[in-house]
């Protein structure tokens, strides 16, 4: 772990017990510094894909001028381009901390939020704000499923040669769309289990379904952020199998009222906020 790393791993919220505000309180953002972990992977600040970390909040609370509590459903669509990420952790004691401050109307609570995560991130960071009965009901992914193979696991370390073999399976040039349920990662600091369905749309040399399939299980004893993880694993299927087209979408399930689901693409400009099952 760098020095640099353990210093906000020093101050970080996450793993520590806090004592939670209802009062507003935008100083309880931390920030994380994205660039230490791109220069890891060689990606450094001119990035070689486009996308967003888009979070669900869905224990948003706060009273209205009379008093009377509100509640909402949130949609943060972070630009990946930001300077920072939002520590998970202090994006929820923030939120708890409008929840016996009264404001306006949701407008500006919405207004409010945009602008302290704008400020956090250094960058722009798009705000909406739901009525619950405003919330699409459960989607599945459009994808073939990969998981349902016969073969043999026998290491859960991150080994991203294994996609070597992908390379090696056929010259035939295809796009399609593979999904996985067993992405399993570990939070950076609290080595608590992050679970998420990942999808893999991509267009070129046909990847090798078992030995992508063998990659994705080898993150289940890796520690890194969730967005940290998608960005790894685009870098590996881009370095390894050399798509012309790629696109990486994980989407976590909920932990503290929050889900995050990164996606990294070279080719598209958004991508629908699908709600599944475990969210």
């Amino acid at each position: 772990m760098s020095k640099q790393l353990s210093q906000a791993v020093k101050n970080n919220p996450l793993g520590k017990n806090v004592n939670y505000q209802s009062q507003y309180n935008p100083d309880l953002l931390f920030a994380i510094d994205r660039l230490e972990k791109r220069n890891e992977l060689n990606i450094g600040s001119k990035l070689p894909f486009i996308g967003e970390d888009i979070w669900n909040a869905y224990e948003i609370s706060w009273l209205n001028e009379n008093g009377l509590p509100q509640v909402a459903i949130g949609e943060f669509r972070f630009n990946i381009e930001s300077e920072n990420i939002v520590e998970s952790k202090s994006l929820k004691l923030y939120l708890n901390s409008l929840n016996q401050s009264r404001f306006k109307s949701l407008m500006t609570v919405q207004s409010l939020i945009t602008s302290d995560l704008s400020r956090v991130t250094n960058s722009r960071v798009s705000v909406h704000l739901l009525n619950l009965d405003e919330v699409d009901t459960f989607s599945r992914l459009k994808a073939k499923n990969i998981d349902k193979q016969t073969i043999q696991i026998n290491e859960y370390h991150y080994r991203p040669e294994i996609l070597k073999v992908s390379n090696k399976e056929s010259t035939l040039v295809v796009q399609e769309s593979l999904s996985s349920h067993l992405l399993k990662s570990n939070c950076l600091i609290t080595n608590q289990p992050d679970w998420a369905s990942i999808i893999i749309e991509y267009k070129g040399q046909k990847m090798c379904e078992s030995a992508l399939l063998k990659y994705i299980v080898s993150f289940r004893t890796h520690n890194e952020f969730h967005e940290q993880c998608v960005e790894r694993i685009y870098m590996d299927i881009m370095n390894y199998c050399k798509p012309e087209k790629l696109t990486v979408y994980a989407r976590y399930t909920r932990r503290g009222g929050l889900d995050i689901n990164p996606w990294r693409s070279n080719h598209l400009s958004t991508m629908s906020n699908t709600r599944l099952s475990r969210q």
